[in-house]
């Protein structure tokens, strides 16, 4: 459809008065009443000022938008059904409200919403999580508090991430920054090879044992990086270090089909799990692991 056509559209046989309000509703409703005048671009025939319409539009979709929720899996194994969203169905709403302004009564006009479906359904997710293709665990000292909960916001981020044929996984940009505001606490970092404290410090243990975890499962890594030093969590010149507007951990599904990362944290570990369906065919790498609670990082 044309809009700017239609917003164009111009009675001249005749000057037309529009009497009476808009009433734009929501389940019967009334979420906002407008003059037929508060549209018109023109005092004396009847044009739609299109800069107020779609801001109109804008501040609707935004009050009534509901985002869709993905499948996903519980810390029990059970899929939790994804949820259908919905916003403002903008061409049938436009065609509404055209109507309306050359109509000369008042009008009722009910919002039209349109379902924004879930990438992850539970059938995606359900065939997705068949075969465990790669994983790696590792542990943390359970004792420090405010690294324990960087390390657990990182995973939570990174867990029921689904990762598409021929799609790169960014750690930094699917965890995002690592800011108070996200919870995110002042813990113990490496940088340049010196110990300091920055928000969000513990979370390289997340970027390494997925990287591990990655690795295991014979995906291709595109992008990582080791720590100025050595960390305590993982063999030598097995970590990933990782920061906002720095280093990070990029890989990428060359795989014909979805990847499936799973990631937990329970009492002193943290397991980073990657599946996909019964149907792929993958090639698995050996990685290292050191002695159990060789080191606890401090």
């Amino acid at each position: 459809m044309n809009f700017s056509g239609l917003f164009g559209l111009i009675i001249l046989s005749q000057q037309m008065i529009m009497p009476g309000n808009i009433v734009i509703t929501n389940n019967g409703k009334p979420i906002s009443v407008y003059n037929r005048n508060y549209f018109s671009s023109h005092s004396v025939f009847p044009l739609i000022d299109t800069e107020k319409f779609n801001t109109l539009m804008e501040q609707i979709d935004q009050q009534l938008i509901i985002n869709p929720k993905n499948a996903m899996i519980d810390m029990n194994g059970n899929i939790i059904p994804e949820q259908v969203g919905y916003r403002l169905d903008r061409q049938v709403f436009t065609e509404k409200i055209l109507s309306a302004y050359f109509n000369n009564n008042s009008t009722e006009l009910e919002v039209p919403l349109q379902a924004i479906y879930p990438g992850i359904d539970s059938e995606l997710l359900g065939n997705i999580r068949a075969e465990k293709i790669g994983e790696y665990i590792t542990f943390f000292n359970s004792n420090n508090k405010k690294r324990n909960k960087n390390i657990l916001l990182a995973a939570k981020a990174i867990d029921n991430y689904v990762l598409f044929p021929g799609e790169m996984f960014s750690f930094n940009k699917v965890v995002g920054e690592r800011t108070a505001g996200k919870g995110y606490m002042p813990a113990t970092v490496i940088v340049k090879g010196e110990f300091s404290e920055d928000f969000g410090g513990g979370i390289c243990q997340v970027s390494s044992t997925l990287f591990n975890a990655v690795d295991n499962a014979g995906l291709h890594v595109v992008q990582r990086y080791s720590h100025s030093r050595e960390v305590s969590y993982v063999p030598p010149k097995r970590d990933a270090t990782v920061s906002w507007n720095g280093p990070d951990l990029i890989f990428k599904n060359e795989y014909n089909q979805p990847i499936l990362i799973i990631a937990k944290t329970l009492e002193n570990k943290i397991k980073i799990e990657l599946y996909s369906s019964d149907v792929i065919s993958y090639n698995p790498k050996e990685v290292p692991y050191l002695p159990y609670k060789q080191h606890l990082p401090k």
